[in-house]
């Protein structure tokens, strides 16, 4: 397993589930993801398998050794399967605050798309407030899956701004709602 030099503690764990440093065995279910998903990231166009071959190797090979990586990637894994990842990206190491990015497996949103987000979340706090003393965490998401917003206020989030017609998506300007958590601790 991979570890980051950043951290002393590499795993998060809450039952049957974890996130562990990102898996390159997981780089091509995550690419799969991704390509599903392409309608809530800011991803433009569908990734080819070379792409992500050059983002494990040039990008996320390179966040190990890192003193203060500019993110810090996870395997979600149910019982040591990965169904989601996701990390700290954006992270600002002087004024200790990083977005939440997470993806899980396409067919997992439907049923599970809460409680899968509550336990990451759960547990990538773990990682933020406990492992790194981050003052704040927080999400940057296109105004089009309302049922996150549940997700993420039960965690404890609260909705911080809303960026009117921020970003285009299929020629449409769409709205993108911030919600933040500050550690307490």
């Amino acid at each position: 397993m991979n570890s980051y030099k950043v951290l002393n503690r590499q795993v998060f764990s809450e039952g049957d589930y974890k996130i562990v440093p990102i898996r390159y065995e997981d780089r091509f279910a995550i690419l799969k993801w991704r390509n599903e998903q392409l309608f809530h990231l800011r991803q433009p166009k569908p990734l080819t398998k070379e792409d992500q071959e050059n983002y494990f190797s040039k990008v996320v090979a390179q966040l190990f050794e890192q003193e203060f990586p500019n993110q810090i990637l996870f395997s979600y894994l149910e019982n040591d399967v990965c169904i989601g990842y996701g990390g700290l990206v954006h992270i600002n190491w002087v004024d200790k605050n990083a977005e939440i990015s997470f993806i899980m497996k396409t067919q997992l949103e439907k049923d599970n798309f809460e409680l899968h987000w509550r336990t990451y979340l759960r547990l990538i706090e773990q990682l933020a407030f406990q492992e790194l003393k981050l003052h704040k965490v927080f999400t940057y998401a296109f105004d089009l899956r309302p049922h996150l917003y549940g997700a993420l206020e039960s965690c404890g989030f609260n909705k911080e701004a809303t960026l009117n017609e921020h970003c285009l998506f299929n020629d449409e300007y769409k709205d993108v709602v911030i919600h933040s958590k500050i550690n307490k601790s």
